[in-house]
């Protein structure tokens, strides 16, 4: 174990070789966690004991604050790194119709799972061709199904929809960010999956709600609840990585989660706003931050009318300003109603937006 002039700290843990020398391995541990997390001050704590924890042979970059792991296929290097290690906003733009799935179900098998926050994981999937990416166009969604056995022996499809979190650059397979919800029946699932196991996938055009590069909107409010942070990121991968538009979007996020904890993505969507100051903002706003908690980076409580009023372009400004709005169920319900219906209700609509101006994702 050394540092060297390039500040390289190579630490590498076989756990199964020092089984005799637990002493030994848990000060290296100890050492190595206090000189990484004081290089990577972006990972939170919890972050960097998971990966000193883990099986993995790991090698920490600390000239390139980021790190590579072996095996080369692991998620651990395109995806946790992707959330800790913040990358540029890539364009990368698909039509539509050029995706991997079709409207027909087909079975994928589960490469790799990892647990990214205390309630969160992340799934990769083998695409049916892995000599090719997924090519989902921007903010597009799959869907997933899961059939279950009643008591009567009947199945019961349970179909979700899923936006990717990898990018088109990914060949072969495809990464889904799931928070494991209270009664969820497929989250519950993906969460219980070993990998071999297999579920299915599809993609069909009602899933293509709207494309990249927005025009002719200028300001694009974003309201997220959890894991609908994922369509978001893609759409801020088309906006922010589109470089040299002669028209820049603004978009402004308010971005709803239960604790700091549970914000997925958080220096990623930090340090897209620290260098695209005139074009992102996000506010993050914590529910049940326990209120011992120091925590000061946003707002306590819920997502309110006045702060949408407050953050947003207003809707005198017809097609100029779109509202992507994206969460859990209960956040359609209260700001733009379900998404499953056209019509436009709740607080958007009591602001003055009319359903040309939202997009239920």
């Amino acid at each position: 174990k050394r540092i060297t002039s390039t500040c390289m700290l190579q630490v590498t843990f076989l756990m199964s070789l020092y089984r005799n020398y637990k002493t030994s391995v848990r000060v290296v541990s100890l050492l190595s966690q206090r000189h990484f997390h004081n290089r990577h001050h972006w990972l939170q704590q919890q972050q960097v004991n998971r990966i000193l924890a883990s099986n993995y042979s790991t090698t920490f970059s600390v000239s390139q604050s980021s790190f590579t792991s072996t095996p080369k296929s692991s998620i651990m290097t395109d995806i946790f790194s992707s959330l800790t290690s913040p990358p540029a906003p890539k364009s990368t733009l698909v039509p539509p119709g050029k995706c991997q799935f079709t409207a027909e179900f087909t079975s994928c098998k589960l490469l790799e799972k990892k647990s990214v926050s205390e309630t969160s994981s992340v799934l990769r999937f083998e695409l049916p061709d892995t000599s090719k990416a997924l090519n989902l166009s921007t903010c597009a969604c799959i869907l997933a199904r899961l059939e279950l056995k009643k008591e009567n022996e009947e199945l019961e499809q349970v179909i979700r929809p899923y936006t990717p979190i990898s990018t088109n650059e990914l060949i072969g397979s495809f990464d889904l960010l799931v928070k494991h919800y209270p009664n969820s029946k497929m989250s519950g699932h993906m969460y219980e999956m070993n990998v071999n196991d297999t579920l299915d996938f599809k993609h069909i055009d009602f899933n293509v709600k709207i494309q990249a590069p927005f025009k002719p909107c200028t300001r694009i409010g974003m309201i997220v609840g959890g894991t609908g942070i994922t369509p978001m990121i893609q759409a801020l991968h088309a906006i922010l990585g589109s470089g040299g538009e002669e028209t820049p979007i603004k978009v402004d996020m308010l971005y709803g989660s239960r604790t700091s904890d549970d914000i997925l993505g958080k220096e990623l969507l930090d340090k897209w706003a620290k260098e695209n100051k005139n074009l992102f903002s996000v506010t993050h706003v914590l529910s049940n931050e326990p209120e011992e908690s120091k925590w000061d980076e946003g707002e306590r409580g819920f997502i309110t009318k006045e702060l949408i009023e407050s953050s947003f372009g207003p809707p005198s400004e017809g097609e100029k300003v779109k509202i992507f709005v994206c969460g859990p169920p209960p956040m359609y319900d209260v700001f733009c109603g379900p998404r499953t219906e056209t019509d436009l209700t709740g607080v958007l609509k009591d602001i003055g937006y009319d359903a040309s101006q939202v997009y239920k994702f």
